[in-house]
């Protein structure tokens, strides 16, 4: 078992010349070194940065260095809704995804992002990972995956102050995915559809006047500048994934293959998304201190059930879709519904 008060490749030490004999490590099977490149889309200061180079670093201690793996943040090598194709198509050989960015794909995963649903990331995590694998090859098709996550539940932030449903109506929303596009789009919103590293421009021009994010997100991307207005509620979260290349995977020996694969579980899962959650609610509480001169609201309970009863909608939308793709929706959402209940993440 790890450490619960650390990333499992937080405190993990370099392995000695004579522990690299006794795991097979040295010699001729393991003389070629491998250098992979990483790529995700968030600024080198939000913590999966940090996360993803720890991450890294643990597998090329572990494996005796013959695994190295390079992070590229920020768009280095490709725009963030492309990081999929990016990997099948060995641009990088691994990469952090958001799973709402694959117009037309990975329906299965989009159970993760229904309103109201997950209620925390290190629990959320965890059962999202557990209860996607079985899912994941036809979902995720040309891909080894890794682990999937989410962050810590995000909200609705805005340039005025919102209560009710019956606001958006006529407003331009940036939304965080499909679910949201569709909950957003059945109030009578305008829905502008633009990725994480292009949403700050697109509300200072005016394109739109709102946005669904994370709370320490919106002040990593400069977001909190514009939008002063938020709700504090759970009212979703987004899934995201980390990839690998299945010909990249696919080449490596067994003791690499082992190591990786350590790296890539639910636990893993859990962990990355308590990290990433705390640095989350730091936002959150940095908004909400006296004289930052931003308005947090708490729904009353009244508001809080029209919100809710608004989001109905959104999840038959996304049945009729699993229909169509051969996919039993409610057994799908009852097995998500009981992985979250024993990780004790469903929401109130």
């Amino acid at each position: 078992m790890l450490d619960s008060d650390r990333t499992p490749w937080a405190t993990t030490r370099a392995m000695t010349f004579a522990a690299a004999l006794a795991t097979g490590l040295a010699g001729p099977a393991a003389a070629q070194t491998l250098e992979w490149k990483f790529s995700h889309w968030v600024p080198p200061t939000h913590p999966l940065q940090k996360i993803y180079s720890d991450w890294a670093r643990s597998i090329e201690q572990k494996t005796g260095g013959t695994l190295k793996i390079s992070i590229f943040p920020a768009q280095q090598l490709g725009k963030a809704a492309d990081h999929y194709e990016m990997v099948t198509k060995g641009i990088a050989d691994a990469a952090y995804i958001s799973t709402g960015y694959q117009a037309g794909r990975m329906l299965v995963s989009n159970a993760g992002q229904m309103p109201f649903l997950i209620g925390n990331a290190e629990g959320g995590s965890m059962a999202l990972d557990e209860w996607y694998r079985p899912y994941a090859a036809k979902d995720m098709p040309g891909v080894k995956l890794c682990f999937v996550f989410t962050h810590d539940v995000a909200t609705l932030h805005s340039k005025k102050e919102i209560r009710s449903p019956d606001q958006i109506k006529g407003m331009k929303i940036r939304p965080a995915h499909a679910a949201m596009s569709n909950w957003m789009t059945s109030l009578g919103a305008t829905t502008v559809q633009v990725s994480a590293p292009e949403s700050r421009e697109a509300l200072e021009r005016g394109v739109a006047d709102a946005i669904t994010f994370p709370w320490g997100s919106l002040m990593n991307f400069k977001i909190d500048g514009i939008a002063k207005f938020h709700i504090d509620e759970p009212m979703y979260v987004a899934t995201f994934a980390t990839i690998i290349n299945q010909d990249r995977y696919n080449a490596l020996n067994a003791q690499q293959k082992k190591v990786l694969d350590e790296h890539c579980s639910a636990q893993t899962a859990g962990q990355v998304g308590r990290d990433w959650a705390k640095w989350e609610d730091d936002g959150r509480q940095k908004l909400k201190a006296p004289g930052s001169g931003h308005t947090v609201v708490k729904l009353r309970p009244e508001e809080l059930a029209a919100w809710k009863k608004s989001a109905e909608p959104v999840y038959r939308t996304w049945a009729d879709e699993m229909k169509k793709s051969g996919y039993d929706a409610d057994k799908v959402m009852g097995e998500l519904k009981q992985a979250l209940a024993r990780h004790k993440a469903l929401a109130n």
